[in-house]
């Protein structure tokens, strides 16, 4: 029996690093906090533009440590932000999206302290620091029909003040653009000079674990930065020919050839030129990409626009004129945001640009993993109020919930990365006619239409669209009538029928709305030339100069950097560049680098974990392990979300070194009967 409980004692010791059995009033308070974006032993900083990762020196027989953020110097239970009760190493990367807020001398405040086998030590002196919002974007070189902007590192998406017109659009690229001023306008007076303000959009991510929300308190976050001043951008006179492709243009230019760089965020794609390939002069086009060089299989259609650029917008499209005397009256206006039209290819195939597909939701959850949850609801689902310092642990464990988002995340207008410039993407240009319907007839299907229906079968639908002026039937039993909806087999009318119709009666268009056509086949624009390859890239950087973004204990048990050990004692904490466009992150470890074979989070049914934030604590014993992180991109359709993976970084962790030291005032009783 006695030599069990020496044996449970050592083992004790083991976990805390040191004899523990001193009372808490003999343990000082937790020294060195201080806050960071990528390693602890960075140049010191108070201000940061996205939620940083904490650090302070250890505490001799700590079993664990408890985290807080609070609006106040004095912790007031209403204060506090955020807090995690649980913390097994002295570093701690908060989930959160914190609000942006400065103060005299600063407005935001963290704190520690430890837990021992004699109870809680006192906490630590409050580190003041400020979350301020990063500077405005500033203009780039660009071209003749776009807006470009430097990228600012953390941005999800971008607004953007057209200040003539004026006009409100959001994107999540770094490029727009000037349909607004070129659609239905040739003149220079209307496309000459654009005059625009500009500001960064980032998230309001937390966590929800299991045992509470991630901001406590629930201040509000506001979403955006401050407003650049007036920018003013020039565009040349507009000219004719043939149309020919430019490149792609986003954070980097590419003229499709291999040596071009690859895009971290969606391009804009250029060209010149209005004319199609029989020389026929257009003022409307669409962009389409596609995954083979013979331009059949697509994966991204435009939307209609009369700019010799084209840049996605996620929130919709122009709202086209469906008459004539529409168009005649948009060459006086600006058009707004909305839905288009119907759109046709050349051969009557109906398309639907992805500016106009449904509404993403984000994925918050790791994918495909049995036992976990996800919240897609596409708001903030956050309930928790404030907490006092002795409330439950926080939300400091990745696995134990979901990443919850607030606002609309727009349409699916990105693309997936390719391994460039192996594979990639291939593009062209079509001109766009905005047509009259021509003459159309089908007829009426079994079991015929009835008196008072607004229901009418039809032999074939196609062809037909919203607004298509239609006559039923002939003689004394015809009737005319609107169309108000497709489907295929059915035409639904904007009033009841005034008779009844049989089966085989004649259904003929008369006339109708507009309809938008291509005015040719991509795959025979393609097959002539006129195509360009493109590629995607987009991967957060695990280290900087071969050394990793790394912070933990010394196997001898001092707060350290990779910059200063091969080697970590206990859960090492990792950080990473942000990836431009990504809105979370996906953290996985392996204890092999080839083949990378993700390990279960610990008590946990799946592999790695989501944070929103650039830095994560990895929950790994000792011995060597490699780790991955890849952004989420919730620009692209649902549930396919997922941007690269890192290449795997090397990380060790030791076992611990420990001693048994002698303290004379300390006196341990062993219980039991010896055997």
């Amino acid at each position: 029996m006695r030599i069990a409980r020496f044996a449970a004692l050592l083992s004790l010791l083991a976990v805390a690093g040191v004899a523990a059995a001193t009372s808490s009033a003999g343990v000082s308070a937790p020294t060195g906090l201080h806050a960071f974006l990528l390693r602890a032993d960075e140049p010191a900083q108070t201000s940061f533009s996205r939620t940083p990762a904490f650090a302070w020196n250890p505490v001799p027989g700590a079993l664990h440590y408890e985290f807080q953020l609070s609006l106040s110097n004095t912790f007031r239970d209403n204060a506090v932000v955020y807090a995690d009760l649980s913390v097994t190493a002295p570093v701690e990367a908060p989930g959160i999206t914190l609000p942006w807020i400065t103060g005299d001398p600063h407005s935001l405040y963290a704190r520690v302290r430890a837990i021992t086998t004699a109870g809680a030590t006192p906490w630590s002196a409050g580190f003041g620091f400020d979350m301020v919002p990063p500077a405005a974007p500033a203009p780039l070189p660009s071209y003749p029909g776009a807006l470009r902007w430097t990228p600012v590192e953390g941005a999800a998406a971008y607004e953007v003040w057209l200040v003539d017109i004026p006009k409100f659009v959001a994107v999540t690229t770094n490029v727009l653009d000037e349909r607004d001023f070129y659609t239905f306008h040739q003149s220079a007076n209307w496309t000459g000079t654009v005059r625009w303000r500009i500001r960064a959009i980032r998230d309001d991510i937390q966590f929800a674990g299991t045992t509470g929300t991630g901001r406590y308190n629930q201040i509000p976050i506001v979403q955006y930065g401050p407003w650049s001043p007036i920018y003013s951008s020039s565009n040349p006179a507009f000219t004719g020919g043939p149309i020919k492709l430019v490149g792609t243009l986003s954070d980097v230019f590419s003229d499709g050839s291999d040596g071009s760089p690859a895009h971290e965020l969606m391009p804009a794609f250029l060209w010149t030129g209005n004319q199609s390939l029989g020389g026929t002069a257009a003022e409307l086009y669409r962009v389409y990409v596609f995954s083979d060089k013979q331009c059949l299989n697509p994966v991204f259609v435009g939307s209609v626009v009369g700019s010799p650029a084209y840049a996605p917008r996620p929130y919709g499209s122009l709202i086209l004129p469906n008459s004539p005397a529409g168009i005649a009256q948009a060459r006086n206006m600006y058009l707004q945001d909305g839905t288009e039209p119907q759109g046709y290819m050349y051969d009557y195939t109906a398309l639907k640009p992805n500016e106009d597909q449904p509404h993403v939701n984000p994925q918050t959850t790791v994918a495909g993993t049995p036992g976990s949850t996800t919240s897609t609801t596409g708001t903030s689902t956050s309930t928790s109020t404030s907490t006092s310092s002795s409330s439950s642990p926080g939300s400091g464990r990745p696995a134990a919930g979901t990443l919850v988002w607030s606002g609309d995340f727009g349409a699916p207008v990105d693309l997936w990365d390719t391994d460039w410039p192996q594979s990639g993407y291939y593009w062209t240009v079509i001109p766009v006619a905005a047509e009259v319907p021509g003459a159309l007839q089908t007829s009426v299907a079994s079991p015929g239409a009835t008196l008072g229906s607004s229901s009418l079968p039809v032999a074939n639908s196609a062809g037909f669209q919203v607004g298509d002026a239609i006559t039923i039937g002939s003689g004394g039993s015809a009737e005319n009538a609107t169309v108000a909806g497709v489907a295929t087999g059915t035409l639904t009318l904007t009033d009841k029928l005034a008779s009844n119709h049989g089966a085989g009666e004649l259904v003929a268009r008369s006339g109708g709305s507009l309809i938008y056509r291509d005015m040719e086949l991509p795959q025979d624009a393609c097959a002539a030339g006129r195509i360009a390859r493109f590629g995607v890239t987009s991967e957060p950087a695990l280290t900087s100069e071969g050394d990793l973004f790394a912070t933990g204990l010394s196997s001898t048990g001092r707060l350290t950097s990779a910059l200063h050990t091969t080697a970590f004692y206990g859960a090492p904490l990792v950080s990473w560049t942000p990836a431009l466009g990504a809105g979370a992150y996906e953290v996985q470890w392996s204890k092999t680098s080839y083949p990378f074979v993700p390990q279960q989070y610990p008590g946990a049914t799946f592999a790695g974990f989501m944070t929103a934030t650039t830095s994560a604590v990895l929950p790994v014993g000792p011995g060597t392990w490699y780790y991955r992180v890849r952004g989420y991109d919730y620009s692209l359709p649902t549930s396919v979300q997922q941007m690269t993976w890192s290449d795997p970084e090397k990380i060790v962790v030791a076992k611990p070194k420990f001693a048994i030291t002698s303290q004379p005032k300390t006196k341990f009783k062993i219980l039991g009967k010896s055997k």
